[in-house]
């Protein structure tokens, strides 16, 4: 028993170190804006903002589920729009990608799985904006952010960044820990024969994908690869899953509702996303199964 809680303490230590340069520096950059840039800086980042969702999706693609919350304190902070947010939060591709490589799958499935995910950050992000154009403009203020973070602005930007970084690290290396152990106690095999129940398979995936941890992102590559998943439920969790994205959003955006919606919005287009797009690749794509 001992052994097996070090063990989780020890691989949500792993986990969370692996976050801890990412979110330095983007705390730093945030910081560097506030004191530094002045409005100019902040002037050229509205003009940006159209454009995001491009850059936001993009980004995510890249293995490191780091970046979902980095995004989280640029929103929270009004730097980037709700559909950058969920563009980064789609298309995050966290573990998968070192999975499916380290399981020497076919380069065609990879960059089709790949193509996927960057096509849904895409679309939740851009449609996101439009319908936001005009009922939330949200401005930049990363002094508001920073005050409500209790830290002292007027110090050196390296140590406010690092104060912003211990917060935010604490909390996620606990939440880590505890839903460690609680997948230790949840076998996959307990749970894989609801997946491949038509609908129900792709809104339990996107359930899963919810949790604010990228060990979901590892049981359910783990589970594509062995057969258990289909791809329509492993898009819905896939693009439901934001790393700890989520958790940072919760932590740092103090407004309960709107988190509630972006997590919402992000859930159900898992789901239809899953279930259009994912089934229509089964059909047609017989490589990815």
């Amino acid at each position: 028993m001992a052994q097996e809680l070090l063990h989780i303490l020890l691989h949500a230590g792993e986990d969370t170190l692996k976050l801890i340069p990412l979110l330095f520096l983007t705390y730093l950059f945030m910081e560097y804006l506030e004191h530094r840039a002045g409005g100019k800086m902040t002037g050229a980042m509205e003009k940006a903002k159209k454009a995001g969702p491009l850059f936001g999706a993009l980004l995510g693609v890249v293995p490191q589920c780091g970046f979902s919350g980095a995004a989280a304190n640029l929103y929270a902070a009004g730097t980037i729009t709700a559909g950058t947010l969920l563009a980064v939060f789609a298309s995050t591709s966290d573990e998968m990608l070192p999975i499916l490589i380290s399981e020497q799958l076919p380069l065609s499935v990879i960059l089709t799985l790949l193509a996927f995910k960057l096509v849904s950050g895409l679309a939740i992000g851009f449609l996101t904006d439009f319908v936001l154009r005009k009922k939330h403009k949200r401005n930049a203020s990363i002094h508001s952010f920073c005050e409500q973070e209790h830290c002292r602005c007027e110090e050196n930007i390296f140590l406010s960044a690092l104060k912003h970084t211990i917060k935010i690290v604490l909390l996620i290396f606990l939440v880590t820990a505890v839903l460690n152990g609680l997948f230790s106690l949840l076998p996959a095999e307990k749970i894989a024969a609801f997946w491949r129940i038509p609908v129900l398979g792709e809104l339990l995936a996107a359930l899963i994908g919810l949790i604010p941890n990228c060990s979901a992102s590892v049981l359910l590559t783990n589970l594509y690869v062995n057969g258990v998943l289909g791809v329509s439920a492993l898009l819905s969790g896939l693009i439901a899953n934001a790393g700890v994205g989520l958790l940072v959003l919760y932590r740092v955006n103090k407004k309960p509702k709107e988190n509630a919606l972006l997590t919402l919005t992000l859930f159900v287009f898992g789901v239809l996303f899953g279930l259009t797009v994912g089934r229509a690749a089964e059909a047609w794509l017989p490589f990815l199964q």
